[in-house]
C-alpha cells in the first residue's frame, strides 16, 4: 500500500514537472500606467491567452516603462528581451516608413474611421510591409485618443497659432499641424510639460483629452481647443521570434484575444473622452470647437507627404475608407 502511495506521489510530481516544463513564459511590455486601459486590458488578454491555451503560455505584463522606454521595448523585440509590446505607429514607421501615414494630420475623420481602417485591405498591406521589414507581427490596433490642443490664448482657426510657443513631441507627424499653422514648437520632455506650461516656458501643448485630464494640464491652461488633428492609435506587436514559433491554432488564439482586448480598451477610451468634454465645461474651462477644414487645408498646402516617407496613394486609400 505504501509502495502504491509512493508511486502515486511520484507520478504527481513528474506530471507537475512536465507541465511546468511545457509552459512557455512570455514578457509583454508597454509604457502606460497601471490605471490605463492599455494595461488593464493587456492583463486581461494575458490571462485569457493562458486560459485558452490550457496554461501552455504564461504571460507577465510589465507596465509603466519597467522594461524600458518605447524605443527600448521596440528594440527589445529584436533582442529577445520582450515578446509582445504595445507601441505607436511612429515607432513601426522607423522600420517601415509607409505605415506612419496613419499619423498624418486629419487622415482619419474619427475613431470609427480608424477602426474601419484596421479591418481594411489597406491596413493588411501596410501591416504586411512592416512585418516583412521587421519580422514582427501587428496583431491588433487600439484607439488611443484624439489629439487636441490646450492653450493660454483662444484659437479658432489655424492662423491663430502663429508664433504660439507650443510643446510638441519630436515626432514628424505630430509637428506637421502646429508648424503648418506657424507655431513655434519645442520638444520638452513629457514629465516636464506641466511645469513648462505653468511657468510660461511654453503657452500650449497637444494630447488626447484623457492625457490632458490625467496630467492635469487643464489646471495651467485657459483653453481646450478641439483641433482633433490626429486620431491616435497603438499597435499590439508580437516579436518575430515568438510569432514564428506559434502554431496556426495558437496564432488564432493570440490574435482573437488581442483584438478583443483592443476593442475593450477602445470602448473605454471613447466613453472617457465623451464624458471629459462635459466635465471640462462643467469646471468652467473654455472648450472650443474649431474650423478643422481650415487647419487641414493649411497642413496639405504646407506639408508634403513625401517628406515623411509616406505615399500619396496610401493616404488617399486610407481617406477613402468608409
Amino acid at each position: 500500500m505504501k509502495f502504491l502511495t509512493l508511486l502515486g506521489a511520484t507520478a504527481t510530481i513528474l506530471a507537475s514537472a512536465l507541465a511546468a516544463e511545457a509552459q512557455t513564459v512570455l514578457k509583454w511590455a508597454h509604457v502606460y500606467e497601471t490605471s490605463e486601459p492599455f494595461h488593464t486590458e493587456s492583463v486581461w488578454a494575458a490571462e485569457e491567452i493562458g486560459k485558452r491555451t490550457e496554461g501552455r503560455y504564461k504571460i507577465d505584463v510589465f507596465p509603466a516603462s519597467q522594461l524600458g522606454k518605447e524605443a527600448d521595448i521596440n528594440q527589445g523585440l529584436k533582442l529577445g528581451t520582450v515578446d509582445i509590446i504595445i507601441s505607436g505607429s511612429s515607432f513601426a514607421a522607423r522600420e517601415y516608413a509607409p505605415i506612419g501615414v496613419t499619423y498624418f494630420p486629419y487622415i482619419f475623420r474619427d475613431p470609427a474611421h480608424l477602426i474601419a481602417y484596421t479591418k481594411s485591405d489597406v491596413f493588411k498591406r501596410l501591416a504586411a510591409g512592416y512585418e516583412e521589414a521587421s519580422g514582427n507581427h501587428i496583431a491588433a490596433v487600439t484607439y488611443y485618443g484624439t489629439r487636441q490642443t490646450t492653450s493660454n490664448r483662444p484659437i479658432a482657426k489655424c492662423a491663430d497659432m502663429q508664433g504660439l510657443k507650443m510643446r510638441v513631441p519630436d515626432v514628424p507627424a505630430y509637428l506637421a499641424m502646429p508648424r503648418a499653422c506657424g507655431a513655434n514648437t519645442t520638444p520638452i520632455a513629457f514629465a516636464e510639460v506641466y511645469l513648462a506650461l505653468q511657468n510660461g516656458t511654453v503657452e500650449a501643448q497637444e494630447n488626447p483629452l484623457t492625457t490632458i485630464e490625467a496630467k492635469k494640464f487643464f489646471e495651467v491652461q485657459k483653453h481646450i481647443v478641439l483641433t482633433g488633428h490626429i486620431v491616435d492609435h497603438l499597435n499590439t506587436v508580437v516579436s518575430k521570434n515568438l510569432w514564428s514559433q506559434l502554431s496556426d491554432a495558437d496564432k488564432k488564439i493570440f490574435t482573437d484575444v488581442m483584438q478583443e482586448a483592443a476593442e475593450r480598451a477602445t470602448k473605454i477610451i471613447e466613453e472617457r473622452e465623451k464624458k471629459l468634454v462635459e466635465s471640462f465645461k462643467a469646471q468652467g474651462i473654455d472648450v472650443a470647437e474649431v474650423d478643422k477644414a481650415d487647419f487641414e487645408a493649411n497642413v496639405m498646402e504646407k506639408t508634403k507627404l513625401e517628406d515623411f516617407g509616406y505615399n500619396k496613394e496610401d493616404w488617399e486609400a486610407v481617406r477613402a475608407i468608409k
